[in-house]
């Protein structure tokens, strides 16, 4: 049902308005989508134009509907330095190495599309039967927890800059007035990167090193450099390498579904359909790798940025696309967010990845979750330990032979698998988004 007070047609607000939103959009996925390129070695001006792409292709595949912004992924960091470590065991340089990974990243996308055809194929409530809010709701939760460690970790390292930042974003949240109330998590940004400068906290040398355009794309960060390069064993390693991570990363798919239908008020999984939602992000993943790019996925921080401002078009989400796009070929501004205090971001990130874990708590609130039920219980509960156990206590990587899965995609494995095998009808019933019970 949808919210009220809420905006669903940004052109109310005027074009210079929506240009803001899109920017603030672009903002809150900025730093955990160069983060990858950064950890894994992969070109962070392709990362940004890929997001862009990717996004763009995800609405046009899901009719426009669904708000969501594609950024990158980091269910695939195991994957990328399993294959990296392989190649370069074999006398390869890192950046080829990393090629391998990508076509291994690539298959894995077209995992999406066997999914999205059994939904297609049985329906979307069939599957949803495995997918009840005691399962969703936890793993929407842990999303937030899972995340809120790297949130303090770049806290820490300046607290005064951060609590400039989340201060910032909750004064204009709940105190600011007409544009000042829908931007909070972009006024908190740049106020406090402002006072970082002045505060002499960043070294702008090697901005005025960046030029102002350049092109991101090299053939010898493409698969194409794996068909020159022909190591047909290393290929096949890396397809199995990284292929099965993708049946996690379309769990958390689903959860990330489920969560932004939460925040907007609108079934998304039954409109435009979660065979759609899944092969947006498919195609995205696909085709980012096949040109050295992460692989994409649905941004958590870009739904707490809709759980803030109430502004919903996913017109403003394609702004930030494009604004992403055009971005990616000035290397200027790519190394002027760059050199953005971690703490400025990690301020933000604090508060968007609390709204995330609400947004799952509502979720059990609003659905009548029983958890008074103990089977109920069980599956919050695995869900929730093994996220942040895993996440914690292992690093984030359990290894299954070849396979290594993170904290939240064994979480979600699980809860699932609990769910599906303990006695009782669910221990409720599933309701659709719009009221209406569904047996």
């Amino acid at each position: 049902m949808e919210q009220q007070n809420a905006i669903y047609d940004a052109r109310q607000l005027g074009l210079p308005r929506m240009m803001v939103l899109g920017v603030q959009h672009l903002f809150a996925m900025f730093g955990a989508t160069v983060l990858v390129p950064l950890l894994t070695g992969l070109d962070v001006s392709v990362t940004l134009l890929f997001a862009g792409i990717g996004t763009l292709m995800f609405h046009f595949i899901s009719k426009w509907n669904v708000p969501a912004f594609l950024g990158s992924s980091f269910a695939f960091l195991g994957g990328y330095a399993s294959v990296k470590e392989m190649g370069m065991a074999q006398g390869l340089s890192e950046t080829l190495a990393l090629d391998y990974a990508c076509m291994g990243v690539a298959c894995a996308g077209l995992l999406y599309f066997v999914m999205a055809g059994l939904i297609k194929s049985f329906g979307v409530q069939k599957i949803l039967h495995f997918f009840p809010p005691v399962v969703t709701g936890p793993i929407v939760i842990a999303i937030g927890l899972v995340l809120s460690g790297s949130a303090i970790a770049n806290c820490q390292t300046n607290w005064t800059l951060a609590i400039i930042s989340i201060v910032t974003v909750i004064t204009s949240s709940v105190w600011g007035k007409g544009i000042i109330k829908i931007i909070p998590v972009l006024l908190g940004v740049v106020l406090s990167y402002i006072i970082a400068a002045l505060m002499g906290e960043v070294d702008f040398t090697p901005l005025s090193e960046a030029a102002w355009m350049g092109f991101p794309i090299a053939k010898d960060r493409t698969i194409l450099a794996v068909f020159e390069d022909g190591n047909t064993t290393l290929m096949l390693s890396s397809i199995l390498a990284i292929m099965p991570i993708a049946f996690a990363t379309i769990m958390e798919h689903i959860g990330d579904m489920f969560a932004i239908s939460s925040t907007v008020g609108k079934d998304f999984l039954s409109n435009p359909g979660l065979h759609r939602t899944l092969s947006g992000d498919g195609v995205a993943t696909a085709f980012a790798s096949l040109f050295g790019a992460p692989a994409n996925t649905t941004y958590g921080e870009n739904t707490g940025v809709l759980n803030l401002t109430k502004v919903f078009d996913p017109k403003v989400i394609r702004i930030a696309a494009c604004l992403a796009i055009i971005l990616a070929f000035c290397p200027k501004f790519a190394c002027l967010v760059q050199l953005m205090p971690a703490a400025t971001i990690g301020g933000v990130s604090l508060i968007l990845y609390g709204m995330i874990s609400a947004v799952g708590v509502r979720n059990l609130v609003e659905e009548n979750v029983d958890l008074k039920s103990s089977r109920n219980v069980f599956v919050a509960a695995l869900i929730l330990v093994l996220a942040i156990g895993v996440k914690y206590g292992a690093n984030d990587d359990i290894a299954f032979g070849p396979i290594h899965l993170s904290g939240l995609a064994i979480a979600a494995l699980v809860g699932i698998l609990l769910n599906a095998i303990l006695p009782g009808k669910l221990g409720m019933k599933v309701k659709s988004f719009k009221g209406k019970e569904k047996s």
